[in-house]
């Protein structure tokens, strides 16, 4: 049974790295590398002032012990640090269109860690649900890849819901230097209101890294069947309860999810971080390159 296990999840893995492998090669390594490349700067060397450097780099210790005007140089960072921030918990089940929004977050961060991996970056996952579940610190190399992808497969989450500012607070204190960080999540991790209750913790990361959202849902989830009276269950509390999926029941539910998207984007917008949302029911290339090109 044990052997048939270990088969099982080598077949998966070993099909989701031929796929995702040959969309990093042929299509996503060139968007990815415009994309992030070059948007870190690392220090360099200091060097006497010239007319038309910035003032802002100017190295005031250096300056005042030569008694003469000097500068930092910067050059770009040619390698990153890659860090996934992958949504286990259990509203990840969820998917009426051929895959659920799990199996959608598994096929892009592979396509990511490929796409980071052949651009020569480290790769980092960290796991959360409403704590963080897992955290397989960034290293370079294919064995290390197919070890997050393994783990990606395989992870058994211990709680089953959402806390999206518990990762990143994680992220913050766990990564100190700059890092290019993709959150993947359903973002459904909101108030009663449908506002996100992670904003405190956004705000610092996206201070700290460069943070891009790629959010996952499925159609079915935005919108009520015309199906009359219905059991619900919620899948991360557990709470369950009969709903009448009456015209004036799916309009405000329609609304309610309307009100969660657009706060969600409001908050990206505000502390400029790059976002896309993907359905499960879409091809995810076509809303991967979108969202590079728009970089």
């Amino acid at each position: 049974m044990e052997n048939r296990s270990a088969n099982d999840l080598l077949r998966k893995v070993r099909k989701i790295e031929i796929k995702t492998r040959a969309l990093s090669h042929q299509i996503f390594a060139g968007e990815y590398h415009s994309a992030f490349k070059g948007r870190g700067m690392a220090f360099s060397e200091v060097r006497e002032y010239q007319y038309g450097d910035d003032v802002r780099n100017m190295d005031w210790n250096v300056t005042a012990r030569l008694r003469s005007p000097y500068v930092k140089v910067f050059e770009e960072e040619r390698e990153l640090t890659v860090v996934l921030l992958i949504d286990v918990s259990r509203s990840g089940l969820f998917g009426t269109a051929g895959m659920t929004k799990n199996d959608l977050i598994a096929e892009i961060a592979a396509v990511l860690s490929f796409s980071a991996i052949i651009n020569n970056d480290k790769v980092g996952a960290l796991f959360f649900s409403d704590k963080v579940e897992k955290f397989i610190p960034p290293k370079k190399g294919r064995s290390h890849l197919l070890h997050i992808i393994r783990e990606i497969i395989e992870l058994k989450p211990e709680s089953d819901r959402t806390d999206i500012g518990e990762a990143l607070r994680y992220l913050t204190n766990a990564i100190k230097k700059r890092c290019t960080a993709f959150l993947l999540s359903d973002m459904l991790d909101v108030n009663d209101d449908g506002t996100p209750r992670y904003e405190d913790a956004l705000k610092v990361a996206a201070g700290r890294h460069d943070l891009s959202v790629i959010e996952v849902y499925d159609p079915r989830e935005r919108t009520l069947p015309d199906i009359g009276l219905v059991h619900i269950k919620d899948s991360e509390s557990g709470a369950s309860t009969w709903v009448n999926t009456t015209r004036k029941m799916r309009r405000l539910y329609s609304e309610w999810f309307e009100t969660v998207s657009r706060s969600a984007v409001r908050l990206f917008n505000k502390y400029s971080i790059d976002n896309v949302s993907i359905s499960t029911d879409e091809d995810y290339v076509k809303g991967l390159m979108s969202f590079f090109q728009k970089r």
